[in-house]
């Protein structure tokens, strides 16, 4: 039994009988994967994988009583072979570079949801079965096909198609000169490590002659490794080494490029060099990580909950304490203005430095100072109004 096997269970023996999906825009409802192109540029990864770290740190949670085993089973891990630092991160790598994340729920034998899995298929196919829409997820060898409404589909760049993501083709220009910069590099290297010289031969001479003249040339001269002087008769004149100089990009064009990626992505190079600001952290978060994160919570809260339960107040959410990203000096300022009016518990304010909590619940309490008290109850922190 392989992987596959455990996420979607066993082929079934027979297909259904299916035709294809026809969507509103009468658009072709397929996905194919660009097979990771643009992964393997330096720069297109180092831009996807600052947007992973920071989903990696995003926090699993689920909101209401509607599934309790599902909390229990998914508490710690979304499966039996990922952290959720791991399952975060390829799902924001998958979400970058194929535009599409299909993530697909396991189950346990009674057909409950115990936990969550990324699937990276190199084509999907829209089907009608039974009235009803239906993915067909392609992966190597393998087929296998599951309803719509049992797995979470997050798009990107969703125009053309009613149900997947664009593919990355603007990118497709930027993606060729950052190809031919590196290309022209690695020649000016190649080239600058060869020496290449021409001349004229006084005489003139047939094809042959210059071909065996050229042979003998190479062969008196040129064949040895141990070097030396390089010694031509006067039938040759005006030997000079031929140069080349390879073409490369000023940093105004290669900026341009760099600024392609970033906007694309959404990232600068404080984000790629963790040095970013708080200020500069917060604008990231609220510009890429937050919105990924709402997408994963509906998802996932979708592919789990009943339209009864979500209506109820069942959901599941990914989320990060932004907070963290402040500066040190913000923090201890915050701590001492937020703290001293009871709006930060003890914990809250520890967390803001990475600390633990505080054993047997000590950390609950709001560390309110004396002369703020609560007015709807006319007391103090501490003591009624006269201090008692």
């Amino acid at each position: 039994m392989g992987l596959i096997e455990l996420i979607f269970g066993k082929k079934p023996k027979q297909e259904p009988n299916a035709s294809r999906f026809q969507t509103i825009t009468a658009y072709q409802p397929a996905f194919r994967s660009w097979g990771g192109q643009i992964y393997e540029s330096e720069l297109v990864r180092a831009a996807i994988d600052a947007k992973a770290r920071h989903a990696a740190k995003l926090s699993y949670n689920m909101q209401g009583s509607a599934r309790p085993s599902l909390l229990t089973a998914t508490k710690s891990a979304p499966n039996p072979w990922m952290t959720w630092a791991q399952f975060m991160e390829r799902c924001s790598n998958i979400y970058e570079v194929q535009n599409n994340l299909f993530i697909v729920p396991l189950r346990d034998p009674y057909g409950q949801v115990i936990g969550y899995f990324p699937v990276l298929p190199s084509e999907c196919e829209l089907l009608d079965i039974n009235g009803k829409p239906n993915i067909k997820f392609r992966m190597l060898s393998e087929a296998r096909v599951m309803p719509i409404e049992k797995m979470a589909i997050i798009p990107k760049h969703q125009y053309k198609d009613d149900f997947f993501g664009e593919t990355n083709s603007a990118l497709r220009s930027t993606m060729e000169l950052i190809t031919m910069v590196q290309q022209g590099i690695s020649e000016g290297v190649r080239n600058a490590a060869t020496f290449r010289f021409m001349a004229q031969l006084v005489t003139p001479a047939f094809d042959e002659d210059l071909a065996k003249e050229q042979e003998r040339f190479n062969k008196n001269m040129l064949s040895g490794a141990s070097g030396g002087l390089l010694l031509y008769g006067n039938q040759m004149q005006n030997m000079k080494q031929i140069e080349q100089n390879a073409y490369e990009l000023d940093a105004d064009q290669m900026k341009l490029i760099q600024t392609n990626v970033f906007n694309y992505f959404g990232v600068n190079e404080a984000i790629l060099q963790n040095s970013a600001t708080g200020d500069q952290m917060d604008s990231f978060f609220n510009g890429c990580i937050e919105p990924f994160s709402i997408k994963m919570s509906e998802g996932i809260s979708k592919m789990v909950f009943t339209q009864q339960e979500l209506n109820r107040g069942n959901r599941i959410t990914f989320t990060a304490n932004r907070l963290q990203y402040m500066s040190v000096s913000s923090k201890i300022s915050m701590a001492q203005q937020l703290g001293d009016r009871g709006i930060l518990t003890i914990d809250e304010i520890r967390e803001l430095f990475n600390y633990d909590p505080l054993p047997d619940g000590v950390g609950k309490h709001v560390p309110a100072r004396g002369e703020y008290y609560f007015v709807d109850e006319g007391k103090q922190n501490g003591g009624d109004q006269d201090g008692e």
